[in-house]
């Protein structure tokens, strides 16, 4: 892993600009940049994340089968320092959001151990947020 990783950007669709914008500053805690009337910009966790508004979400495909859990997809999200990850799970509870897939730890005691969780933003983009336990092992096999 290098250590000066490029923030990425995604555009994402979302149905109800306010609730999303609710959704994206409070309970998320990420800073809003530029905006307009049909998008807003995010700091989403030193990346660029745009909620752009459109008329009628697109609909999900199935979930993925992974470690016995239906696995959303698509869905996106970040990998976070353990004590972040747990800090996060906390505010995600405490906003009343319902999660997809509870906060757990995927694959005990193997190579690639993490705590993940999954939940929908208010228009129904999936999110997945995990922790490793040595992030060394982000992309061990």
């Amino acid at each position: 892993m290098t250590a000066n990783i490029q923030p990425f950007h995604l555009a994402i669709p979302v149905d109800d600009l306010p609730a999303a914008e609710d959704f994206y500053s409070k309970v998320l805690g990420c800073a809003q940049g530029r905006s307009s009337s049909h998008w807003i910009d995010w700091n989403f966790f030193g990346h660029q994340l745009v909620t752009h508004l459109v008329a009628d979400m697109p609909s999900q495909p199935a979930p993925n089968e992974v470690d016995n859990k239906a696995v959303p997809v698509p869905h996106f999200g970040v990998v976070l320092e353990m004590h972040d990850w747990h800090s996060l799970a906390q505010r995600v509870k405490a906003a009343g959001v319902e999660f997809v897939i509870e906060p757990y730890v995927r694959f005990a005691g193997q190579t690639g151990e993490q705590a993940t969780m999954f939940f929908l933003d208010p228009c129904g983009n999936a999110l997945e947020f995990k922790a490793f336990k040595d992030i060394k092992q982000l992309f061990e096999s």
